[in-house]
């Protein structure tokens, strides 16, 4: 599977202030979503779950680029399929270009001095069809490549690194222990470039480095993945859990586990015209929100479903629920400050997701964030036993029938249910309530349905409650006061209706109720 090919996509090329417009035609034989991982955009234009695209069908999103100048990426995000449709190979790059980034002595020109390089592993069967529910990714792609190589000049280089493996997490340096510089984060460029030799990149994060090659025209240096560096309790090491007696079904014998691997050669060749050949002392003014600001902070705990030794081959939860698609999580005011404090008490690290925002970390275990860790971010890897803080601030969009986003970015998690929702809203003031909302009395079906709805209650209603049915813009397309009860059910006619995802919400003055459902 692929955008535009039969793998991967095309790079998306966006600046900031622009408005765009962007045909997504579903031609893949089943229904997807298209996700715009790190985009700040509405809830009804973000592509998570409630956005489906089915069959021979096109979504049109429309939206002004508000972020700074980054990396971000694309990929589906249908419940249930995201691990399918993204190991398949439904993604691609997003690169966001600004004013403040366009004055930087940086290497800009694509595909010259500035490169994307989306980082997976897959396994394969005997026919060479990439199987998508396995633990055994053995096989090393960068760009959808099998044993890749680079030509790049003998001057400073930009490599945009996207991980976009279903799970492994790679812990990145040059075989030639050579230094380089992190220059970005998932939300943009860091206050200054940070020199380091070793980079652990989690599922779904992406960081910007710069690599000085001046001077070395004709020789190879190999980008590598140091996995025997990497601590017990992050995919990739030698045990997947904190200890060796946790398993996981067919992680090993692996490679790839524990042991290093080549990801990339970089051949060396001669320098372009205008070379960027000295790293900046510095980058932009560093972007953060004073912690006495906060409005409310909100306490997210991992855990396995299933304590023990076998814990890493069940599923995951957040604060001890499953996702569920007609549960709100959170309901937070519009421009609301909010610190999120995770909590990991499984055995597996999880890089934490989270749409809409951009947010910046506080702490690890009480400790200041190293500096690279010190810029925009919109996934933090959780080890296990580790507590991570952040602040963000929910701005610009709300909508109340749409929702956002969490969740683990290991996709098997994320399709076993270790997500979350949120709406924001235009109230004024927020709620310490953490518990779900867990009312689970509105009935509709079927679901998907394609003629006819049945909506009914478990309890009987007010004549005068509203029954209301918005589509993913928020447009109210029914409108009408019904009776419901377990034995008294209404019928909608559907049938010339789009095809899409649906929310029916009924309420009074006193309270509210709603429900999702799909029109294929």
């Amino acid at each position: 599977m692929g955008a535009n090919g039969n793998i991967l996509g095309p790079t998306l090329i966006l600046k900031k202030g622009d408005d765009v417009k962007i045909n997504v035609n579903n031609l893949i034989g089943e229904t997807t979503t298209l996700h715009w991982h790190g985009l700040h955009v509405a809830p009804e234009n973000d592509g998570g779950p409630h956005t489906p695209i089915v069959n021979e069908s096109t979504w049109s999103p429309t939206f002004e680029i508000k972020n700074r100048a980054s990396t971000c990426w694309y990929h589906p995000h249908l419940h249930h399929k995201t691990n399918e449709h993204v190991t398949k190979g439904i993604s691609g790059v997003i690169i966001i270009i600004d004013e403040i980034e366009k004055k930087l002595a940086l290497p800009r020109t694509y595909g010259a001095d500035d490169f994307p390089l989306v980082i997976q592993t897959k396994d394969f069967d005997s026919s060479f069809e990439i199987i998508t529910q396995s633990n055994h990714d053995d096989i090393l792609m960068v760009n959808a490549t099998i044993e890749p190589f680079l030509e790049v000049p003998s001057q400073v280089v930009r490599c945009r690194i996207v991980n976009g493996a279903s799970q492994r997490a790679f812990n990145l340096g040059l075989n030639n222990d050579q230094d380089f510089y992190q220059i970005a984060t998932d939300g943009g460029l860091l206050p200054k470039p940070f020199k380091t030799k070793r980079l652990l990149i989690a599922p779904g994060e992406r960081v910007e480095i710069l690599i000085d090659f001046k001077d070395m025209t004709g020789q190879t240096v190999h980008l590598l993945s140091y996995a025997s560096e990497l601590p017990s309790g992050i995919y990739g090491a030698t045990n997947a859990g904190m200890v060796a007696m946790m398993t996981l079904d067919g992680y090993n014998p692996n490679p790839l586990n524990g042991k290093n691997f080549k990801i990339l050669s970089f051949n060396i060749i001669h320098q372009t015209q205008n070379p960027i050949v000295n790293i900046p002392n510095s980058l932009v003014e560093k972007e953060s929100i004073n912690e006495n600001l906060s409005n409310i902070t909100r306490t997210l705990t991992f855990s396995p479903m299933a304590m023990g030794m076998n814990q890493l081959n069940g599923d995951f939860t957040i604060n001890n629920a499953s996702f569920d698609m007609d549960v709100i999580n959170y309901e937070i005011p519009l421009n609301n400050i909010e610190i999120w404090e995770l909590r990991n008490q499984s055995a597996i690290s999880h890089p934490f997701h989270i749409h809409d925002i951009q947010f910046n970390i506080l702490s690890r275990n009480g400790q200041t964030p190293p500096p690279n860790e010190q810029g925009l971010k919109d996934v933090v890897l959780v080890r296990p036993g580790e507590t991570i803080r952040f602040i963000t601030k929910f701005e610009t969009f709300s909508n109340p029938h749409v929702p956002y986003m969490f969740h683990c970015h290991l996709l098997p998690h994320e399709d076993g249910g270790m997500m979350g929702q949120f709406i924001v809203t235009d109230r004024l003031s927020g709620t310490n309530d953490d518990k779900l909302n867990k009312i689970q009395k509105l009935k509709i079906w079927p679901n998907p349905a394609t003629n006819m709805i049945e909506i009914s209650h478990e309890k009987e209603i007010e004549v005068n409650d509203q029954v209301m049915i918005y589509d993913t813009q928020g447009k109210i397309v029914y409108k009408k006061l019904h009776t419901l009860s377990p034995k008294q059910n209404i019928k909608v006619d559907i049938f010339q209706w789009p095809s899409g995802s649906y929310l029916v919400k009924i309420g009074n003055s006193t309270f509210s109720e709603a429900a999702s459902f799909i029109k294929k």
